[in-house]
């Protein structure tokens, strides 16, 4: 599921001002694999920098981003191999179509991942950030802005060592890599029409609240500043904003 700067990323604004400089750090004390990935249905803006590269534990990473980058994600990739497959299951948690350069029209990356998305200058000169963990977890993200008047998006918990035993994704050494949302692991049986998913029956704000998400409250509790499922905006703490007219530049910290 792309997340909800999907929603909001169709109205764009006008009169943002100079590209943005985008830093990526890894915190963790393991190497993390970066995804990226631009919807380019929505937007034809790219980032100056691959759409995956390997990054060892403490290094930084920047590049240049577009001013009006739209519908952008950035996740992080685990446990990845490239010596023998290049896509999706390179990696334990958040493989993409392409391998380490994730592929620009169906690299969106593989569930679970913990996922920080933008549309930058969009509806009401504002840029629109988020981490979700709608697809369920695999890495402790925040992401914070130059404008420190504007709120960090984050997940800084380590869901996996408490994940649901039902949620559980394990590696082929049987440790816990990743955390599902209840909608990818389809506990309740129906992607289709699913109050986990909010779709069919319950494809409305009115008709898919929290309360009928199984395991909402695992995740908000430990990462109440993320988007936990379709419309947890209602929360008031999962699509956050900050003004473009200063192009505020951010910083996306593995593992903060």
């Amino acid at each position: 599921m792309i997340g909800i700067i999907s929603v909001v990323s169709f109205l764009l604004a006008s009169g943002a001002s100079a590209d943005r400089t985008f830093t990526v750090t890894n915190n963790c004390d393991y190497t993390v694999w970066p995804g990226m990935f631009t919807n380019l249905q929505v937007g034809t803006a790219v980032p100056d920098q691959a759409n995956g590269w390997e990054q060892a534990a403490g290094a930084t990473v920047s590049f240049t981003v577009p001013d009006n980058w739209t519908s952008g994600r950035i996740w992080g990739r685990t446990e990845c191999d490239f010596t023998t497959v290049q896509g999706p299951t390179s990696c334990a948690t958040g493989g993409c179509n392409g391998g380490l350069v994730c592929d620009a029209s169906t690299g969106t990356g593989v569930p679970p991942a913990t996922v920080a998305e933008w549309t930058l200058s969009g509806a009401q000169d504002l840029d629109y950030y988020d981490v979700s963990v709608v697809d369920g977890f695999n890495v402790p993200v925040a992401v914070t802005v130059s404008d420190t008047s504007c709120s960090t998006a984050s997940c800084p918990a380590d869901l996996n060592s408490d994940c649901p035993a039902d949620l559980q994704v394990l590696d082929s050494s049987g440790a816990v890599v990743g955390c599902n949302s209840a909608c990818n692991a389809n506990l309740d049986g129906d992607q289709a029409d699913s109050a986990n998913c909010c779709t069919g029956s319950h494809d409305t704000a009115a008709t898919c609240p929290p309360s009928g998400v199984t395991d909402y409250d695992f995740f908000k509790d430990a990462c109440p500043d993320s988007y936990v499922y379709a419309y947890d905006e209602s929360s008031g703490t999962a699509l956050w904003t900050c003004p473009d007219s200063a192009s505020p530049d951010y910083t996306l910290t593995f593992c903060p």
